[in-house]
């Protein structure tokens, strides 16, 4: 049964025109350059010189020997338009459908045309999708430039930007209208400014005063003496108009601590052994803290923040009895829990 189906599509054209032809439908044969190159000439399939061709109408190139079942190419490409098969093959005296894209037509203002499959094996010409109703070139900003997205047709947005150091003031789009006229005048792109950087407690600003500063230029603070300089040394203008982040003088911790011995920068120390008993911002100080069970010393870490340094909760501040008369037996002295 399926070999009957395949018999009557494919041979239908082949009886149809042996029994009507296709003379008197068929226009004459043009002489002028149409685009495509057309095949013998013939008013019957005899006229042919192979077998597998037959006399058939080929569009302007009119009764011409061309091969039935022949094909074109597909897909299709066509620039700015859609192309579709009007029915499911591409073979000989099959059609395709050109439609053009949205602000695009054909020189004769058509949006849509349809192609033939020809005996030559190729499409035959459509005219090309052009571009229609555009405006022209947007307002352009001083220190600034356009984001344009392809054509300038109806319904296309322009976007405004301001070069770095500049804030846009005024609208950021403008649309291509029907009227081939922009929907929003120009923007301007005004300078941005810093206003003076801010003081840090503590710190010094080392800089010349001034009301406002430019984009990308940079400031520098010190810290006053004794106090630790926590983050970045300087401050850079953004292009928003602000200052980045700054930094923190930090204060120095005291180890309030009197008769024990520490850790200290990789040494065990009397806290006397200190330096007017003071330890820099983020320095850390270990503390002897005794294990009664096992009679054994070990060591808990504190880390100073601005000024604050607690003591491990473990740790015990020996007693003057027990500093003067029995130093020896002082946590700090005694043996390490990791040495038993």
């Amino acid at each position: 049964m399926a070999w009957k189906i395949c018999f009557i599509i494919v041979f239908i054209p082949i009886i149809l025109h042996c029994v009507f032809g296709d003379h008197d439908l068929c226009p004459s044969r043009k002489k002028t350059s149409i685009g495509y190159t057309c095949q013998k000439a013939c008013t019957k399939d005899q006229d042919c010189p192979k077998k597998k061709l037959k006399c058939f109408c080929d569009g302007d190139c009119g009764m011409s020997c061309v091969t039935p079942r022949s094909s074109c190419p597909w897909p299709v490409i066509h620039e700015n338009a859609n192309i579709s098969l009007k029915q499911e093959t591409w073979n000989f005296g099959d059609q395709i459908i050109v439609r053009c894209h949205p602000g695009f037509k054909m020189a004769n203002g058509q949006e849509m045309a349809q192609s033939r499959c020809q005996g030559d094996k190729k499409w035959s010409v459509t005219a090309p999708c052009d571009v229609v109703s555009t405006c022209d070139e947007p307002p352009t900003i001083e220190n600034g430039y356009l984001v344009k997205n392809g054509h300038l047709i109806k319904g296309a947005l322009v976007q405004f930007k301001c070069s770095p150091g500049y804030r846009l003031e005024g609208p950021v789009y403008t649309e291509c209208l029907e009227n081939k006229t922009w929907s929003n005048s120009a923007p301007s792109c005004k300078k941005i400014f810093c206003p003076p950087p801010p003081e840090i407690k503590e710190g010094i600003l080392v800089a010349v005063k001034k009301t406002e500063y430019e984009v990308s230029e940079v400031i520098y603070y010190m810290c006053k003496r004794n106090f630790f300089m926590d983050g970045s040394h300087s401050v850079t203008c953004m292009t928003n108009g602000q200052w980045s982040d700054g930094p923190y003088c930090r204060e120095r911790c005291k180890v309030t601590v009197q008769r024990s011995q520490v850790i200290y920068r990789g040494q065990k120390v009397w806290v006397t052994e200190i330096d007017e008993g003071l330890v820099h911002h983020s320095e850390n100080v270990a503390f002897f803290c005794r294990n009664k069970t096992q009679a054994c010393s070990y060591t808990a870490s504190s880390q100073c923040f601005d000024g604050v340094l607690k003591h491990p909760e473990c740790y015990e501040e020996p007693t003057w009895v027990q500093y003067t008369f029995f130093s020896k037996n002082l946590v700090s002295k005694i043996s390490s829990c990791q040495e038993i």
